[in-house]
């Protein structure tokens, strides 16, 4: 009689799988499943129980025609364009250097890059804030900009660097051979090669600038200086409870993400399985 196989699951394995599985996606669908429902409902109706049943575009209106939203949605664009370019180029040089050059202090950079993800946000606001006042940046994109980098540079520095380790240093070679300078080389045979990294690092930098919300809080002030996180704090806190229009800002907030996510999607999985292997 041929014995049962191991691997095969019994029927309450199976049953509590899928159980498991459908109570994870209902978690995981629910915030931004209500989200979307209450950015449609009249503000007197927002925390009602029931789907829409007055459906209306009025708070995406008033977010669009009656506040600064225009505004915050221009400065994030300004801000997170410039941190994207500048945090992959640093980070693809950075890693691209570490994986294919040996120089004095490489190895305490590379525990520097790995110190500076220790420490938590609320730890590095006074210190950042006093640096930025110091340079006169306060309240200015570019002061955004640079703390974003922080944050953004040392993370994708590692992971381009692990990236590049897979790329035969015979391209190196062959590049060399042909005449070209190191940056030649970096810049016309091993970056093309490295798009899938790239777009990973691409990726990361976006949504790291674009969802960060205490730089944003604590260095930009004004309303048309603020960027979409410090904006949404203006719909709901202490003086104002406007979830409509929260919510319906919520929801173009992710659009722009979602695009991004759409492009760089089929690059993703790629870049982020193959800096994790030398071949």
């Amino acid at each position: 009689m041929a014995k049962p196989s191991r691997n095969k699951r019994g029927p309450l394995a199976s049953a509590g799988l899928h159980t498991t599985l459908l109570i994870a996606a209902v978690v995981a669908v629910f915030p931004p499943l209500w989200l979307l429902v209450t950015s449609f409902k009249p503000k007197n109706d927002a925390f009602s129980t029931e789907l829409v049943t007055h459906f209306t575009f009025a708070n995406y209106r008033h977010v669009v025609a009656d506040t600064e939203f225009l505004t915050w949605f221009g400065n994030s664009v300004v801000v997170v364009g410039i941190t994207t370019v500048v945090g992959v180029f640093v980070a693809a040089t950075t890693g691209y250097a570490v994986s294919r050059f040996r120089f004095p202090g490489m190895r305490p950079l590379m525990w520097l890059l790995l110190v500076t993800q220790m420490f938590p946000v609320a730890v590095l606001i006074v210190p950042l804030y006093n640096l930025l006042a110091g340079l006169g940046l306060l309240n200015q994109p570019v002061g955004l900009v640079v703390t974003y980098l922080t944050i953004a540079v040392p993370f994708c520095a590692w992971m381009m660097k692990g990236f590049f380790d897979t790329i035969p240093v015979e391209i190196d070679e062959a590049g060399r051979v042909d005449g070209l300078n190191p940056f030649g080389t970096f810049w016309r045979l091993v970056l093309p090669l490295a798009r899938p990294g790239l777009a990973v690092t691409g990726f990361y930098t976006f949504v790291t600038a674009w969802a960060e919300v205490a730089y944003a809080s604590a260095f930009m002030t004004g309303e048309e200086n603020l960027t979409l996180a410090g904006g949404l704090q203006t719909f709901v806190n202490q003086y104002v409870n406007d979830w409509g229009s929260m919510t319906a800002a919520a929801v173009i907030i992710a659009v722009p993400a979602a695009l991004v996510f759409a492009f760089a999607q089929r690059h993703l999985v790629a870049g982020l399985t193959s800096g994790t292997t030398k071949g």
